[in-house]
């Protein structure tokens, strides 16, 4: 283009200062008007000529020149690739280990042996309650008890000896049956004064205090969490329910603490909920730093289609002709070295997280345009910005 101008300007040099035709500081000088004007009218012609030929120049020029026309893409090589596909629903954290231990006995709550946070260990004693009395009649019924055995066991020698009538033996045995079925009453009453852990896990919370009256069945005392067992509840439409079973994979993420994980299904329910036709499902979650608390609020993205091996583009290469079908356009070497963009019209599969699988149109070892598609056209000319490409 640089020479195009100098060109110019040197032909409008020769044409101003050769021939017979005056100067222009010659035609200046005589300052006769008509004549400068005759003279601007003049070179105001040139140079309307010099424009219609430079135009001339850059269209040739534009024409047998390729490569400048050629647009800038940036390109990846296809190649075959695992694709899952997750449909994602809401669901609820929950545990089966989360509950309050109440009072199973009316009395003085007279210790509780725990703090909050405190872990704890299956069977461990956590409070106790005053038994009133209780733990005294019990050892009572416990000394007449070894009484009437130590009875019924001699009753029982002598009969086996034939010695003796057969009333006075069962009336032994009786008696002994009877105490001892006493006694172990006595000594459940006794032990519902103990609040007990029934699972290892961690004291939440105290919900009564020491010296409080706690009421059977009423009173909680205790909440007890474990938090190594957690899992999620999720409804899922019944369209999918012959693409969900026992094992299949899922991904949970929980926004309030920024984390997702990995999970599978371990609970498939047998119920369709005629209000909304949805089935409940029950996906397990690891808990190893115990982040995950109970009802936090999860997003699950459940697995319903997974290939071996197939294509798969980013979403926003995809566009539409006039007809409506999806095209997308592919880096095309022609043997001269040169390359055009080829449009090639594909058919969509399932798409997940901004990647569509192509069920046809591509193939692997295909350059796949990325970078300035939007504004091609088939068979325009196109050129690599990086001859390095990516791979997908």
């Amino acid at each position: 283009m640089k020479n195009i101008f100098t060109l110019a300007f040197v032909t409008l040099l020769l044409v101003s200062c050769g021939g017979k035709e005056e100067s222009v500081e010659a035609v200046i000088e005589k300052g006769d008007l008509s004549t400068m004007r005759a003279k601007k009218t003049e070179l105001l012609a040139q140079q309307n000529e010099l424009k219609a030929n430079i135009d001339s120049l850059n269209a040739a020029i534009e024409k047998k020149d390729v490569k400048k026309k050629a647009a800038l893409v940036t390109t990846t090589t296809l190649k075959d690739t695992l694709f899952k596909h997750y449909f994602e629903v809401q669901g609820n954290v929950n545990t089966d280990q989360n509950i309050i231990l109440y009072a199973e006995y009316t009395g003085v709550l007279t210790q509780i042996y725990v703090k909050e946070g405190q872990r704890v260990s299956k069977g461990q004693r956590l409070a106790r309650i005053d038994d009133g009395g209780l733990s005294s009649e019990l050892a009572r019924q416990e000394a007449q008890t070894a009484l009437a055995k130590t009875t019924y066991e001699r009753q029982k020698r002598l009969w086996d000896q034939q010695i003796g009538s057969e009333i006075t033996y069962l009336e032994a045995k009786s008696n002994y049956d009877a105490m001892q079925a006493a006694a172990d009453q006595l000594r459940s009453r006794v032990s519902k004064t103990v609040i007990s852990a029934p699972f290892s896990g961690v004291v939440d919370n105290t919900l009564a205090d020491q010296g409080q009256v706690v009421n059977a069945g009423q009173t909680g005392v205790l909440r007890l969490v474990n938090l190594s067992d957690m899992y999620v509840e999720a409804s899922i439409p019944e369209s999918f329910l012959g693409k969900v079973e026992e094992g299949t994979e899922a991904k949970i993420r929980l926004a309030s603490i920024g984390k997702t994980y990995d999970g599978k299904i371990r609970q498939v329910g047998n119920f369709v909920n005629p209000d909304n036709r949805t089935f409940d499902v029950k996906i397990s979650i690891p808990n190893p730093d115990n982040a995950i608390k109970p009802n936090l609020i999860a997003t699950v993205m459940v697995n319903d289609y997974a290939v071996e091996s197939t294509i798969v583009i980013p979403e926003n290469v995809i566009q539409q002709n006039a007809m409506g079908n999806s095209i997308t356009y592919i880096f095309d070497e022609q043997a001269d070295g040169t390359a055009l963009a080829k449009q090639v019209q594909i058919e969509k599969g399932y798409s997940d997280n901004q990647l569509v699988e192509i069920v046809s149109g591509l193939e692997a070892g295909d350059q796949l345009i990325i970078e300035g598609v939007r504004s091609l056209r088939d068979g325009q000319p196109v050129e690599l910005k990086d001859k390095s490409s990516n791979n997908l």
